[in-house]
């Protein structure tokens, strides 16, 4: 019986052959520039973070904005007569940075902060106070003089 089974398929096959059952139909293009086919995009979803987010919180707190204050003579004539302190910053610091660790360190409110880059590449910050505090009163506190 297989054998007979067998024989009437690849007969079949063979009629089916000699018909021409098999011509594939070419599909009519009607562009001259071939574009991809649009496929399905699936949206990302990683098993584990690829990056760290471990380090990811600021690391510019007080300490790390204000470097250290400047005692040059132009520095303290700045406290003298303007109510000014100066200080260099680091070089990302904001002005509202700035203001804020001032405030935070010192306890002291500021009216007005300019900034400039030094030729040497570091950051000064002119920190001018607010009336009710003495720019001579907090450098004899911080130790400037």
């Amino acid at each position: 019986m297989p054998w007979s089974d067998a024989k009437a398929t690849a007969a079949k096959a063979a009629k089916a052959v000699k018909k021409g059952s098999f011509k594939k139909e070419r599909k009519p293009r009607f562009s001259v520039v071939f574009h991809r086919p649009k496929t399905l995009k699936r949206s990302r979803d990683p098993k584990y973070p690829r990056t760290s987010n471990a380090g990811k919180h600021s690391k510019m707190d007080q300490h790390a904005v204000l470097k250290y204050p400047l005692t040059t003579e132009s520095a303290m004539k700045k406290i003298e007569d303007n109510n000014t302190l100066v200080f260099i910053v680091d070089l990302k610091a904001s002005k509202k940075q700035i203001r804020d660790s001032v405030q935070r360190m010192y306890d002291i409110q500021t009216k007005k902060i300019n900034t400039l880059i030094r030729p040497d590449g570091l950051k000064k910050a002119y920190v001018r106070l607010t009336a009710d505090y003495d720019a001579l009163d907090v450098a004899n506190k911080i130790g400037i003089i």
